[in-house]
C-alpha cells in the first residue's frame, strides 16, 4: 500500500539510516514509513545476511555486529524507498540519515519498560546525554545529509512526516559539522 504523499517521487532509488540511542523510536518511526511504501531492515538482519553478526556480548546480552565488514559487502537497493534501522545504520553508505534524539528521562523509562539490564539502561542514557552518534558522526568524518529529530517532542506520525518532508527537499541539510554545533545538547538543558 502506497500511501507516499503528492510529489513523492518513486523514480529514484533512496535508501536512508534511520539511527539514534536504543529506545529513541527508531522501529516505530519505521513502520510508520512502511505504511507509506517504504520497505524496511534492520542493521541485525543485514548483518545475518551478510555473515557479520558475531558472538553474544555478556555485558548486555546482544549480538556484536562487524559494522565495518558489513558497510563493505552491503549494497543499498538499486530500486524504491529503503530503510535500515538500527544504532549503527548511520555508518552505514547510505543517502541520508535520520538521527533520533530523545530526552534522557523518557528514553530511561522507554529501556526500563523493555527490561534491559540497569547498567544497559545507564549506558544507552548516558551514550544519548553525551550525542555520542554525533561524535561518531563527525568523527569518521560522514558527509552524508543528515536531519536530526526529536522524538521526545514529536509523535510518531509527526516524525514521519517530516522525513517525508525532508525528502520531499530532496535530503536538504547542511553538512554535518554545521549541524553538530546546534545540535541538541541533553548535558546544556540538565544545567540550566
Amino acid at each position: 500500500m502506497d500511501q507516499t504523499r503528492p510529489g513523492m517521487s518513486m523514480a529514484k532509488p533512496l535508501t536512508l539510516a534511520v539511527s539514534g540511542t536504543p529506545g529513541t523510536g527508531k522501529s516505530s518511526l519505521c513502520e510508520a514509513l512502511k505504511e507509506r511504501g517504504w520497505t524496511v531492515s534492520s542493521v541485525r538482519e543485514l548483518a545475518e545476511q551478510h555473515r557479520c553478526l558475531g558472538e553474544v556480548d555478556e555485558t548486555d546480552g546482544a549480538n556484536t555486529v562487524d559494522i565495518h565488514r558489513l558497510g563493505e559487502v552491503w549494497s543499498a537497493p538499486t530500486e524504491g524507498l529503503h530503510l535500515v534501522d538500527g544504532h549503527l545504520a548511520h555508518l552505514l553508505d547510505v543517502d541520508g540519515i535520520v538521527l533520533l534524539r530523545c530526552h534522557p528521562s523518557p528514553l530511561r523509562q522507554r529501556l526500563e519498560l523493555r527490561d534491559y539490564p540497569p547498567t544497559k539502561v545507564q549506558n544507552n542514557v548516558e551514550w544519548e546525554m553525551l550525542a555520542g552518534h554525533w561524535s561518531e558522526i563527525l568523527e569518521f568524518e560522514i558527509q552524508t545529509p543528515l536531519i536530526e529529530l526529536d522524538s521526545s517532542v514529536l509523535e510518531t506520525g509527526a516524525l514521519a512526516d517530516r522525513v517525508v518532508d525532508w525528502v520531499e527537499s530532496q535530503l536538504a541539510s547542511q553538512p554535518a559539522a554545521a549541524q553538530a554545533a546546534g545540535a541538541i545538547d541533553w548535558l546544556v538543558e540538565s544545567l540550566e
